[in-house]
């Protein structure tokens, strides 16, 4: 294998190309340097077709700490499970690739993107998805590519191709899309309200920058690629289509049009079964024959199934429930299901069934996020769960899966862009959507629900948000553009393009296709029919809250802030956090968040207990000033002075000669430990220590005379002092050595 190495300029920054160093024993692999990030991509695939009614396909995204510098954390100092991010990114890889391998193609692949080097302002995704493709078209594996993906920001009106971590974050859009030279078949985006037509710029954008991508790997697949491997792709034996085509074809077909989805599905379960019996019966080799065939038998009643969908709705332009091509669901929303929840909200369309329910908690409370080369706090979190009996079934209840996790995610960036800043109103968020019932679209539903469940919770949104999603239907050169799919429409249709926003414009938008991609007319066309969904949706969400609550929920924590001096904050806290906890424990354990730079919020579900803790900061943070009076208490005794709190966090010191206005020979005969005094402050120097008079709260005596005070000369002084306003000056010698 020669070594391969070639560079190209893209956008500002330097793409490398190498090949035949690395991974030679995978099928395909490249080394992708963008800039500084460097990604080690490979695909390879078992000789064998799998026996199975699906493409297996795995794409991984691997981040290694070492890439930014960094050691893992834990006890084993190891790269443990992949973090949400990771997972994200996957996904991001596997969707535009996955339909551009051949139809029954079995051969199980794997894809393995390795971060050896991270520049955060050179997309380490991008590389990766870019690698992905020119891997598996350099390897043995057929697949039509190539595909390539970019990033696309607008920063003050300018469209900006793969942008730095700072053109991203002053964003007001943020597009990721992928495709082939052709056409777009992946999009993941979102942004600030923006108009559909802005939002089409940009995918038009990123396709053009696509194109280059394309025909870099194209480049490289002409110097590079190896001959492709024989395969023979999954076909269901002719003898079995004829058995189901004669005895349930029809029948099947039939059974699509049933409104209701249980009872639908559970007909054509019904008749596939029968047919299966049918198959079962007809002379084979052996058993293995015979359960291969019994297992086809299921695949084409499925097919003929998926077949009477599209049929439907590409040539009679009716839906298996009834419905028009632009035709929502019933709608159904409610808030305040549950008692001591924070905020709760149902939404129902259809047979899709959402219950979201808003958390708040202190700015404490917020995720960590420990990136390859950041770490920050995310204070808003949407989280997604689809249990088995949304769907009817039985199944495992463990942690979030992959579809989760992004479902989660397309709600939060949605959700995300309405929400109020940490300085206007400072609280950890929590959404939890809940799926009760599902068919199709669930997670726009989340969205829905999510929203509204924020209102009532009384976070101050700028705008209600709700999400629809759309599906497509091409047959030839026809197509068909459906509102508000159901499962049945999204397993065997073309497209699933999700689009949520406000009435302002669009918050976030995701497109997965199983074609090859789709023209500029067909996105035009689907953005225009999800603006007017989205619309009805709205308005149906109006008519249960149309404002989030000026007030947080009576279980929900209050929240107040006070800023104090940045030198004050170790008073505050204390040594080791001594004195804080004091405040927490005399507040009914209330919670107390002190950034760097003064800010401290309270947090707590009564009142009476944050104006209580408010109470003690301010007392802890206060500063004394001359010509002040306070009821001290004395806390030390000394031979000639005494110590006494003015209040919490600082004493003062009253000299004896201070105490009163005549003669007191021992102050330990005037005060005791815990006496409580009234004195005055007269000084307060540079470093903050403060001297206090009690005499100056009492009136002189009668006849009282200032006594004498001794002149003790300091030092060696040999200058003249002249007093102002005296009529005399004193002169003052120095010491002669010798007497005169």
């Amino acid at each position: 294998m020669e070594k391969y190495k070639k560079s190209w300029e893209f956008h500002g920054r330097t793409l490398t190309v190498e090949n035949g160093e690395i991974a030679k024993q995978a099928g395909g692999s490249v080394v992708i340097r963008y800039a500084d990030t460097t990604v080690l991509s490979t695909a390879t695939a078992n000789n064998q077709a799998k026996d199975t009614d699906f493409f297996p396909l795995t794409v991984l995204y691997q981040e290694k700490m070492y890439a930014a510098g960094k050691i893992p954390g834990g006890f084993t100092r190891r790269e443990g499970r992949p973090t949400e991010h990771a997972t994200l990114t996957a996904r991001l890889i596997d969707r535009p690739i996955r339909p551009l391998f051949a139809e029954g193609f079995r051969n199980e692949v794997q894809i393995v993107n390795t971060v050896l080097s991270c520049d955060p302002d050179a997309s380490s995704e991008m590389a990766s998805l870019f690698g992905s493709s020119l891997a598996l078209c350099i390897s043995d594996i057929p697949f039509n590519g190539p595909v390539a993906g970019v990033m696309v920001a607008r920063v003050d009106g300018e469209y900006i191709i793969n942008p730095s971590v700072e053109q991203e974050k002053n964003s007001d859009l943020n597009v990721t899309v992928a495709g082939t030279k052709n056409a777009i078949n992946m999009v993941e985006a979102g942004a600030k309200e923006v108009s559909e037509e802005d939002m089409l710029k940009a995918l038009m954008i990123g396709h053009n920058a696509i194109k280059e991508l394309c025909a870099i790997q194209e480049e490289v697949i002409a110097a590079c690629a190896k001959e492709k491997m024989e395969v023979s792709l999954y076909e269901i034996n002719p003898i079995v289509k004829q058995l189901v085509d004669e005895k349930g074809a029809q029948r099947i077909r039939e059974a699509v049009s049933i409104k209701g989805k249980l009872e639908r599905y559970g007909k054509i379960d019904e008749l596939i079964a029968e047919m299966e019996e049918e198959v079962a019966k007809l002379e084979w080799e052996d058993d293995k024959a015979r359960e291969k065939a019994v297992k086809q038998a299921h695949e084409y009643g499925v097919e003929v199934e998926a077949g009477e969908v599209r049929r439907l709705i590409s040539e009679e332009k009716i839906r298996p429930d009834g419905r028009g091509l632009d035709e929502l669901r019933p709608l159904d929303s409610q808030v305040d299901l549950l008692p001591r929840v924070h905020g709760s909200a149902m939404f129902t369309r259809g047979e899709t069934q959402v219950l979201s329910v808003t958390t708040l908690g202190p700015l404490s409370d917020a995720q960590l996020i420990d990136d390859l080369t950041t770490e920050t706090e995310k204070r808003f979190m949407h989280q997604y769960n689809f249990p088995p009996f949304s769907v009817g079934e039985v199944g495992r209840m463990s942690s979030p899966g992959r579809r989760e996790i992004g479902h989660g995610a397309l709600g939060e960036r949605a959700l995300l862009q309405v929400l109020p800043t940490a300085e206007e109103f400072p609280y950890a968020i929590r959404t939890c959507a809940e799926v009760l019932e599902s068919n199709g679209s669930s997670s726009q539903a989340s969205i829905c629900a999510g929203t509204m469940s924020l209102m009532a919770a009384g976070v101050p949104i700028k705008a209600m948000v709700a999400g629809v999603a759309m599906g497509l239907i091409t047959v030839g050169d026809t197509y068909s553009i459906l509102t508000d799919i159901q499962g049945m429409e999204d397993h065997y249709g073309d497209m699933d393009f999700k689009v949520a926003g406000t009435r302002n414009g669009i918050t976030a938008l995701q497109m997965d296709i199983k074609v090859t991609g789709i023209s500029e007319e067909i996105l035009r066309e689907a953005l225009a029919q999800a603006h007017k969904g989205r619309m009805e949706i709205l308005d149906n969400m109006e008519t249960a809250i149309s404002a989030p609550r000026d007030h947080v929920s009576e279980w929900a924590p209050k929240m107040a802030q006070m800023m104090i001096p940045v030198e004050k904050i170790r008073v505050v806290i204390g040594k080791g956090g001594e004195q804080i906890d004091k405040i927490i424990a005399a507040c009914d354990g209330i919670k107390i968040d002190i950034t760097d730079d003064g800010k401290c919020v309270f947090y707590h579900t009564k009142q009476d207990m944050i104006d209580k803790a408010m109470q003690i900061v301010s007392d802890l943070i206060r500063e004394a000033k001359v010509g002040d009076v306070y009821d001290a208490t004395v806390s030390e005794v000394r031979e000639s002075f005494a110590f006494v709190t003015l209040f919490p966090g600082t004493d003062a010191l009253l000299h004896v000669s201070e105490l009163a206005w005549t003669r007191v020979e021992k102050i330990q005969d005037a005060l005791h430990v815990g006496d409580v005094i009234k004195v005055k402050v007269t000084g307060v120097d540079a470093t903050g220590k403060v001297k206090v008079s009690a005499k100056e709260c009492l009136e002189k005596p009668e006849g009282y005379v200032e006594p004498k005070k001794n002149f003790k000369p300091q030092g060696k002084p040999n200058f003249h002092e002249k007093r102002e306003g005296a009529n005399v000056e004193r002169r003052v010698f120095k010491k002669k050595e010798n007497a005169e």
